[in-house]
């Protein structure tokens, strides 16, 4: 006669998966579906019901896992800046040794590259994540934070190399992102048949000739 032990055992693996694992599935399969409709249709046009017919699970599931559309939106956008905080890293890392603008550049670069990598994760990062909650808000305050450390850290480290001038940082850094934010909207709003179309190039070597002239002038 099974035990008690024994069910729950059964209730935690399924298919060769535990719980936790059918969960974090369900999450990332309702991560791409944010950005699949978040991107395409915009978030306030989205609904619970869409985000769950499109990852293939239950409202109940969707509020166990998630919890609402606010929190799904920001585990999006979370993802997609964490990786592009790494890339940037990883190519300021990879360019020990060059000079001030090459390194700005390259690290720019390699964080647009993921958050602007198509028109769905450049709207979602930078156009549907803006204003839609104070929860929204607050972690996008902390997104800000974080990356502004890593301005001030280079420019810190440019002053040390003799590249740029001795100074406060914080407030260049928060323009900074306010640039590379504000462009990249440009991006992700862009016509693309336009003749003229903006593209991640346009906007990369604004950005590094905003930065470098901010470290050195």
């Amino acid at each position: 006669m099974p035990t008690s032990e024994s069910n729950a055992s059964e209730r935690r693996v399924y298919g060769g998966r535990s719980a936790a694992e059918r969960g974090d599935e369900r999450r990332r399969r309702l991560v791409d579906a944010a950005l699949e409709l978040f991107g395409t249709k915009g978030f306030s046009a989205t609904s619970i019901e869409q985000l769950c017919s499109a990852a293939n699970v239950s409202t109940r599931s969707f509020y166990e896992d998630i919890g609402s559309r606010e929190k799904l939106l920001i585990a999006l956008v979370e993802d997609l800046t964490s990786k592009a905080t790494q890339s940037a890293l990883d190519a300021l890392a990879e360019t020990q040794g060059e000079a001030m603008p090459v390194r700005m550049s390259r690290a720019f670069r390699a964080y647009l590259a993921v958050t602007c990598r198509d028109r769905r994760s450049a709207r979602v990062c930078y156009v549907e994540v803006v204003g839609v909650s104070q929860v929204v808000e607050e972690w996008r305050k902390g997104w800000r934070e974080r990356i502004a450390a890593v301005v001030v850290y280079e420019a810190d480290s440019a002053v040390e190399r003799g590249e740029a001038k001795s100074r406060e940082y914080r407030l260049f850094a928060v323009a900074v992102i306010g640039a590379v934010n504000s462009l990249a909207q440009e991006l992700a709003l862009a016509d693309e048949s336009a003749e003229a179309a903006v593209t991640l190039d346009d906007i990369c070597d604004e950005i590094t000739h905003l930065a470098v002239a901010g470290l050195t002038v």
